[in-house]
């Protein structure tokens, strides 16, 4: 089945979405795929149809539906002017962890509503904003997530921040896997550090890695693109979500 574009309805309207359903027989597993912060667009379809193609139910949710219909926004250039980085700092920063939480909900109810979606828990994945997302959904969903990954994801272990996923990492479920870059000042090893010391004393299935490339890897439309890493990228979410998803 070819990808289309569906509508969820959440409790503060309807949040349009990419969901894509492998060819042949099912039912699947599925996993709902955080943007990062340039938001919906093709690159992030096609990332949503990649992961399908591994045999499972995607979704690719517009999580900036509050903010109205916005054009789609080119992070190679987004940031070079003072008015575009304030719209998108805008858009980052009024995605509350509330909305994150309420809308996460309503992603995994029309997920666990399709007859193609096997039973269990959904998995859920995300790149740099994304990342984040994908923890934090994983930290206040329970077990209705059963494998959070994270690639190049920022502020996974704020100390000062409450709603820094690492706080709940007690209410974690799933099994969590982290890929963080180099120098990357939103995910420092500081935080890779206490995220580890969190997980394990929780006693969260966890593995946490450092790629060899910039925050951004695995977006092929971001400017710090590496194609090795993302090469990696892909074949780490295979393994890892045919090891917890099945």
């Amino acid at each position: 089945m070819a990808q289309r574009t569906v509508d969820i309805e959440t409790a503060d309207g309807i949040c349009p979405a990419a969901l894509s359903i492998p060819e042949g027989e099912g039912p699947w597993p599925a996993v709902v795929m955080f943007q990062d912060a340039g938001g919906m667009r093709d690159t992030m379809r096609q990332m949503g149809e990649r992961l399908s193609h591994l045999g499972y139910v995607v979704l690719v949710p517009d999580f900036y539906y509050r903010t109205g219909p916005y054009d789609p926004i080119d992070l190679r250039t987004a940031f070079s002017t003072k008015a575009s980085a304030e719209r998108i700092m805008g858009m980052m920063q009024g995605y509350t962890v509330d909305f994150v939480v309420r809308d996460a909900n309503a992603f995994v109810d029309y997920l666990d509503s399709l007859p193609e979606k096997e039973e269990g828990g959904v998995g859920t994945t995300g790149y740099c904003m994304g990342g984040r997302l994908s923890l934090v959904t994983a930290a206040n969903l329970g077990a209705r997530i059963a494998a959070a990954a994270s690639f190049h994801g920022g502020n996974l272990a704020k100390a000062d921040d409450p709603d820094s996923p690492h706080h709940k990492a007690r209410d974690i479920k799933a099994a969590v896997y982290v890929a963080g870059a180099i120098e990357d000042q939103s995910f420092p090893d500081e935080q890779k550090d206490l995220l580890e010391k969190s997980l394990r004393e929780a006693g969260v299935v966890h593995t946490i890695e450092t790629y060899q490339g910039r925050h951004g890897f695995a977006v092929p439309d971001n400017p710090s693109y590496d194609e090795a890493a993302d090469d990696r990228h892909w074949k780490a979410t295979e393994q890892f979500f045919g090891s917890a998803l099945g």
